[in-house]
């Protein structure tokens, strides 16, 4: 056996990692780094366990498995490396360099194994791929047989990651999901209170049957280090109530991250992923709505969430004691937290919030309704919610969460309104108006069913933010065209008035002057007299009513008003 002697590697891969390096294999065990040096990876020779050779997408890997059951994966080697490789691995570290085959059939059926922090896929005797657990971001229990794993993003993996991902795009893995069928039966230890009790009888073992799937559920999130104890977390917040994703979840503070667990769903969220805050009134006096945006969205199933909507109680009021010290509290987080709060549930949850993602919190400013609120209420699509007008953007909530920034508004429609002198007027029955967003990038924003008398505070505050607005109505009805409102009720004021001719007016309607005598030129209707009456909204049942309703075999005929006359007939 040859001297221990140090070699190195230019142009390898550590782990997941889209830039090479350089490694080298020493006595002492092995190092790597990237050409800038602001990565390196150190591992000692004693925690070598187990050292392999494959064939993998960027070439041949060198994978040295770890006795603490994580393993270290090196890309990007010659074939020709191999022998030089194996007379290193056998005389530095006294181990054989093992050669493995891995599948290549393509098949998407075969068995799963937790080997360490690893979930190992194997095809017959043979490896398909392995998935290292501590990739695993959040785990999902989707149905009774499927099991989704969402794996962590550059965003989530610091800074460093971050930019280099920016540099150099590509491809990154976001989901998996593994269908599990069938069940398995579990044994559980007694309880240990058994002892406690003061009972000589030894504890014994309950079998439980447990669906697979919740058996590979449970233990991904165990290996992926998804739980914590709580102990560990700065405060808890328990039974919180979510509008958008709906649901009740026990929300965790930590310094770096935030938890949300619910029944169905646990989600990890890195604190540096949120973007804004929003502390807004419900407008029913007795709620609080916390919104959080976040970059990049949380992920259930196919569904992206860019903003969490929470719904506080005004009136709840709880004791909090944070895990931290005097000392914790002055030099990372400037004094800002208190280390017990007695107060209403939203004003602690915002307050820690703001304090741990650094974060402002914006509130509702400038902006009041008819009736003095904060916010109006309307509808987006089929959606009913509450639209915020903010100091440097609109708000839509709770669902879908929809943020305009006023520098985007290109210019702002009004549907289905008029103005005279400033004051609304209505030619037609309806109680309520739309407002679309025209954005510069070309979307749309249609809010409807904005109750009618909102609609002077509306303009009053798109004026004062010197945004562009229009009144999206007929030209008839249009009273901002070029001869005025006046003029043109002036107009329409004419056509109820008694002309001395038959003729069509200057809109195309044709006015009969005496209300007794029946133009044989319109088609007789058995209807009710009542189709002027829903237009304009005025009662004109009498114009060409007839008056011979005993006499059924004269039908009844009325002079019906219309933009274009039909032809009489032959």
């Amino acid at each position: 056996m040859g001297e221990p002697k140090s070699k190195q590697f230019e142009n390898i891969y550590y782990g997941l990692s889209n830039y090479p390096g350089i490694l080298k294999l020493a006595p002492s065990g092995l190092g790597w780094k990237t050409a800038d040096s602001e990565n390196i990876v150190t591992i000692p020779a004693d925690e070598f366990k187990k050292v392999q050779w494959m064939r993998v997408a960027r070439d041949y890997q060198l994978k040295v498995a770890l006795k603490n059951g994580s393993a270290a994966r090196f890309d990007g080697f010659a074939k020709d490396n191999f022998e030089s490789l194996r007379e290193i691995v056998r005389t530095n570290y006294k181990l054989n360099l093992e050669t493995k085959e891995l599948s290549v059939r393509g098949w998407n059926w075969g068995k799963t194994d937790f080997q360490g922090s690893q979930l190992v896929f194997n095809i017959g005797n043979k490896t398909a791929y392995e998935i290292p657990l501590s990739q695993v971001s959040n785990t999902n229990l989707q149905n009774k047989v499927e099991v989704s794993l969402e794996f962590m993003q550059p965003e989530q993996l610091g800074e460093d990651a971050k930019v280099r991902s920016r540099k150099a795009p590509v491809h990154e893995l976001v989901e998996m999901r593994f269908y599990v069928p069938g069940s398995t039966v579990v044994t559980k230890e007694g309880e240990s209170e058994k002892s406690k009790n003061g009972s000589d009888e030894e504890e014994e073992e309950e079998e439980e049957e447990m669906s697979a799937a919740k058996l590979f559920f449970e233990t991904v999130k165990e290996k992926a280090d998804l739980t914590q104890v709580s102990g560990e977390g700065i405060v808890l917040f328990q039974d919180v109530l979510l509008l958008t994703p709906r649901g009740r979840y026990d929300i965790e503070m930590f310094p770096t991250f935030f938890r949300l667990r619910g029944k169905t769903y646990d989600y990890k969220i890195q604190q540096s992923s949120v973007v804004s805050l929003f502390l807004l009134p419900k407008l029913d006096d007795l709620h609080e709505m916390f919104v959080i945006g976040l970059d990049p969205p949380l992920r259930q199933g196919q569904t992206l969430y860019h903003f969490l909507v929470l719904q506080f109680k005004k009136e709840e009021e709880r004791e909090f004691q944070l895990n931290l010290d005097d000392e914790t509290v002055q030099k990372e987080y400037g004094g800002k937290l208190e280390l017990q709060y007695e107060a209403p549930v939203f004003e602690v949850f915002s307050t820690v919030f703001h304090v741990l993602t650094k974060k402002k919190i914006i509130r509702p400013s400038g902006f009041q309704s008819q009736h003095d609120e904060v916010a109006v209420k309307c509808s987006l699509k089929a959606n009913e919610g509450y639209l915020y007008p903010l100091e440097k953007c609109f708000l839509f909530i709770p669902k879908p969460p929809t943020l305009i920034k006023t520098s985007d508004i290109e210019k702002v429609i009004f549907s289905r309104v008029s103005m005279v002198a400033g004051k609304t007027a209505h030619l037609t029955s309806a109680r309520t108006f739309d407002v679309k967003f025209s954005m510069k990038s070309g979307l749309e924003y249609q809010f409807s069913s904005i109750v009618r008398e909102e609609y002077e505070h509306l303009d009053n505050y798109f004026r004062e933010k010197h945004i562009r607005t229009e009144n999206e109505t007929d030209d008839k009805f249009n009273f901002n065209n070029n001869k005025g409102g006046q003029q043109v009720l002036d107009d329409y004021a004419d056509v109820f008035s008694n002309n001395s001719d038959d003729e069509p007016h200057q809109d195309g309607r044709v006015v009969v002057e005496d209300s007794d005598t029946v133009d044989d030129d319109f088609i007789a209707s058995s209807d009710s007299d009542t189709d002027v009456a829903e237009e304009y909204d005025e009662n004109y049942a009498g114009i060409g009513s007839s008056t011979d309703g005993e006499d059924k075999g004269v039908p009844k005929k009325k002079v019906k008003i219309s933009k274009v006359p039909k032809k009489p007939k032959s």
